[in-house]
């Protein structure tokens, strides 16, 4: 069984996608990389199939157009799930994910207790990178982003009956053997939205969830794909799933 894979969806992220690989392999060159392109026209897509040709550790699907986050990390997870990973970590391509913190998530030990006195088994467990607990902390948001984030992770908390804190960052660790047994056609939004619903319905199919902390740091170089739109469809996904 390989280790892990890292599965990393991208648009027009040309300005910040050759250096995070190039770090995340000399931190951890035992994993590997799949970055899910939807037709980014700054060449993007043309990047990674050059560089995989030479580094065989590094992988594309290349789609036609945008389709979504969540859509893309979908494609991941099945791709991952033929492939036979151990674990799938998912993250941004912009920098706002560093790699520096990559071994937080890996080297989280789901079968010690959390602060509530939770013991967790390793294959059942979610890991998440956490804004929001101590420790965690967010760099270059302005006060209206943060207010914004902190109310749809609190919302979600209480709406989904979560017990996360961070319910809408993607930096995540997900065990194959969880991945298996989620129904991952149940899953509707393709956008943002998804970071909540995987959540639900990983938990009822038997998932617990440790929360490690990290520092998100906005973006320095490309534009952020996340418009009011996407913002829109993710509280109505939170908004629509039943509580359960």
């Amino acid at each position: 069984m390989r280790p892990c894979l890292i599965v990393i969806a991208t648009y027009n992220e040309i300005e910040n996608l050759p250096n995070l690989i190039a770090r995340i392999h000399d931190l951890h060159p035992s994993v590997e990389v799949l970055v899910i392109d939807d037709g980014s026209p700054d060449g993007t897509g043309a990047w990674v199939t050059e560089f995989a040709r030479e580094n065989d550790w590094c992988h594309l699907i290349s789609r036609s157009g945008k389709m979504g986050l969540g859509s893309a990390t979908l494609t991941g997870f099945r791709w991952a799930l033929e492939r036979s990973y151990a674990q799938v970590v998912t993250m941004d391509a912009d920098f706002s994910h560093h790699p520096d913190e990559l071994s937080r998530l890996l080297d989280a030990s789901p079968r010690s207790a959390d602060s509530n006195g939770n013991v967790f088994n390793n294959d059942a467990c979610v890991v998440i990178g956490s804004r929001y607990i101590p420790g965690g902390r967010i760099e270059g948001w302005p006060w209206q982003r943060r207010l914004a984030s902190r109310w749809i992770n609190r919302f979600a908390r209480w709406w989904l009956r979560l017990s996360t804190y961070d319910n809408s960052g993607a930096y995540r660790r997900y065990p194959i053997e969880l991945l298996r047994r989620l129904p991952l056609e149940q899953v509707r939004n393709q956008g943002y939205g998804y970071l909540e619903e995987i959540l639900v319905v990983a938990r009822r199919h038997g998932a617990t969830f440790l929360e490690v902390p990290i520092t998100f740091r906005d973006r320095t170089a490309g534009q952020s794909k996340i418009n009011f739109r996407e913002a829109m469809q993710a509280i109505w996904t939170i908004a629509t799933l039943a509580r359960g």
